[in-house]
């Protein structure tokens, strides 16, 4: 077992896919030389050379275009587009291209092809730079979308990302990147489509994602102290959704919460808890809450943090009026 931080996670997976199979390259502003912006890129330039880790111009369109490209003819490219806000810039090469080339040729080329992105939500960065947009790239057939919320599911996500036929959308969050955790030695896997129950318990069901996954665990320590039991479930994958184990748990604790650092208005929120009541209704004693930042835009500024995005208290509060 070795401790390592989210940042050096993803390094680790992409140094092992490249030194695995010379079809995997990295594409993306400053992820050369310079490491990459935020360093998730530190060594590959110097590992792997400048034909597999190339600097790209300042275009998200052509980055992602170049990867679609790439895939199709045979390479495995990882592209990153710096934050998830740019998407907006790329999204006809995401929506209409990579998820859709497997069914308009009829499976005669497939997309293996990751997309790796950042959200900075809480950073106090302002509207341009602090959405996250999963619920965008979620809702395109054809598209898998992976959130990783600890270095451990990062590293194993992102593997099996590389080695997936289809375009995976990777998002990490930002202030995850420092985040340390133990990770055993040798290959780490992680099926994309698999949930993770990040604390079992009896009480309420709490669906969180990203960020949101760490929050809800230290609701779960103070409520525990209370002699209330949460379950904390990180779905890992945002599609598809492993609404099994979901479902399972809502079985068990009879109430749910879903904590998204997304706005609560047609987002991934809204579909588990449409889940939830399409397939469990029956399991529930309570109408499925969702937690989210209001829809508005993102204030500069890191005092607003408290007042805008989900939190322990507020999660705390949240389970004790569901159980009241």
């Amino acid at each position: 077992m070795t401790t390592k931080t989210y940042c050096w996670a993803i390094i680790d997976a992409i140094r092992e896919e490249m030194a695995r199979d010379d079809r995997v390259l990295l594409l993306g502003e400053d992820v050369g030389a310079a490491g990459g912006a935020f360093g998730a890129s530190r060594g590959l330039f110097d590992t792997f050379g400048p034909a597999r880790v190339r600097d790209t111009p300042i275009s998200e369109e052509i980055i992602v275009g170049l990867g679609v490209g790439a895939a199709m003819t045979g390479r495995r490219p990882i592209v990153e587009i710096m934050f998830m806000d740019f998407f907006g810039l790329c999204l006809d090469q995401i929506a209409n291209q990579a998820a859709k080339t497997r069914y308009l040729y009829g499976g005669m080329f497939s997309m293996p092809l990751v997309i790796r992105t950042s959200v900075a939500v809480e950073m106090g960065i302002g509207p341009h730079h602090s959405q996250s947009l999963e619920s965008w790239v979620g809702h395109v057939p054809g598209l898998k979308v992976v959130m990783p919320s600890t270095p451990r599911d990062a590293k194993g996500l992102l593997k099996s990302a590389i080695r997936d036929e289809d375009p995976v959308i990777f998002i990490e969050h930002l202030a995850l990147h420092r985040m340390k955790q133990e990770i055993e030695d040798g290959e780490v896997l992680i099926p994309i489509g698999k949930a993770d129950i990040k604390r079992p318990g009896r009480d309420v069901t709490v669906v969180a994602t990203g960020l949101m996954v760490g929050k809800a665990l230290a609701a779960a320590e103070i409520l525990a102290a209370e002699g209330v039991e949460i379950e904390v479930i990180d779905p890992r994958t945002i599609s598809p959704l492993d609404i099994d184990t979901i479902l399972a748990s809502v079985a068990k604790t009879n109430r749910a919460i879903v904590v998204t650092a997304s706005l609560k208005p047609f987002g991934f929120g809204s579909e588990v808890a449409a889940q939830i009541m399409q397939h469990g209704f029956f399991d529930l004693d309570a109408p499925v809450v969702r937690l989210a930042p209001p829809f508005t835009p993102t204030p500069f500024g890191k005092g607003f943090e408290d007042f805008l995005n989900p939190t322990a208290d507020k999660i705390v509060a949240a389970v004790r009026e569901l159980l009241a």
